[in-house]
């Protein structure tokens, strides 16, 4: 088989296998471009009143669990925390995928929303459905696509060179 028709064969067949993981990845890949534009994504990070940190981690985790809808009880309940110093608030992200922001110096509650971009993101890399998933479906398919981009390039530049060997010979 000559290999502009393998190469057309391996296009159309990975084009088919790689279709509905490509569009997962594809889709929620944009969609985490404009987390940082789009609140629904990920919450907008708030500034606090202080550069300092001056609450406890003890009162840290009684904040985060006064919110009901982080559902915080223990330490056990936080993901992890994201302490910005040049902006005086801190993040506890939440197991939930909740997000409490908090003000290093009063301990103030500055904003409290669900963050997507973490489930986005397990999403995008096949972790969301299971780890098999993600070693089976979604590696080959990055794996496929890859070979879709170079046999495309090469079934693109094949007319182009085709072209300039018949000038060379003229």
């Amino acid at each position: 088989m000559s290999a502009p028709k393998w190469n057309r064969k391996v296009h159309r067949v990975g084009a088919l296998l790689v279709a509905a993981p490509a569009l997962v990845i594809l889709v929620t890949g944009l969609v985490l471009q404009l987390k940082k534009d789009w609140s629904w994504v990920q919450p907008a990070t708030v500034s606090g009143s202080t550069t300092e940190l001056a609450i406890s981690w003890e009162r840290v985790l009684e904040i985060a669990a006064a919110v009901p809808e982080a559902k915080v009880e223990t330490w056990a309940d936080i993901d992890r925390l994201d302490v910005r110093p040049s902006k005086g608030m801190l993040k506890v992200r939440c197991a939930n995928g909740w997000e409490v922001q908090i003000d290093t110096l009063s301990g103030a509650v500055l904003s409290s929303e669900q963050r997507r971009s973490d489930w986005l993101e397990s999403l995008h890399d096949g972790s969301w459905f299971s780890d098999k998933v993600k070693l089976l479906v979604f590696l080959p398919a990055g794996i496929l696509l890859l070979i879709l981009w170079g046999t495309g390039v090469y079934l693109w530049l094949l007319p182009h060179l085709v072209r300039r060997r018949r000038k060379v010979r003229s």
